[in-house]
């Protein structure tokens, strides 16, 4: 793989500014970004973040593709990326997911993640947590993707919520190895008040 892609999915959970800003970071990167949002996400967006509409956001990455389009080049294992981070995940993707119904495009790029061994990363918003969703969480899990809520590190004095969003994201792009120079890191450039007790 000459050029290295990530799919970005954005799906119907509370939380769409987690895959704004996961495009925003990857932006000025060398990195493909292939984006697909589920219509579920769509209409959260419209109540979360309503001073943008839906081509800007799509503007920030470089592939798009219709939640229905089971067609495209992401639904298949021949074509290659690092992985797929879906920024939120909702309860209604994660089952799906955990369960192999591939019945959009959102769902069926991540079950080609999993079958082809890539690392897919799901950033899932739900609060309280009842049995099914952590049993599909243990699924996923067990075959190889990493459930990653975004919790805010406190410890950075985090002064607005862009700083918490970014953190987040950040952190989860780390799991692709993939660096974001404005990530503090603990024991590196993070200079704190206080030791950890």
């Amino acid at each position: 793989m000459a050029q290295q892609r990530i799919i970005i999915g954005i799906s119907g959970a509370t939380g769409f500014a987690y895959g704004i800003k996961a495009l925003e970071l990857l932006q000025p990167l060398d990195i493909e970004t292939h984006l697909v949002i589920s219509k579920a996400a769509q209409l959260t967006g419209s109540y979360e973040v309503p001073n943008l509409n839906l081509a800007q956001i799509e503007a920030l990455a470089d592939k798009v593709y219709s939640v229905n389009n089971i067609g495209a080049a992401i639904a298949s294992g021949s074509f290659k990326t690092m992985g797929m981070l879906i920024a939120p995940c909702s309860m209604r993707s994660l089952a799906a997911i955990a369960n192999g119904l591939a019945d959009n495009l959102l769902t069926r790029a991540a079950d080609v993640v999993l079958k082809e061994r890539r690392r897919l990363v799901l950033m899932v918003r739900e609060a309280p947590l009842n049995l099914v969703h952590i049993k599909n969480m243990q699924t996923v899990t067990l075959m190889g993707g990493i459930v990653f809520p975004p919790v805010p590190a406190l410890y950075q004095h985090i002064e607005t919520i862009d700083d918490m969003i970014t953190h987040s994201v950040a952190r989860a792009l780390d799991l692709f190895d993939i660096d974001i120079p404005s990530l503090p890191r603990w024991g590196e450039d993070l200079h704190l008040h206080r030791k950890p007790v």
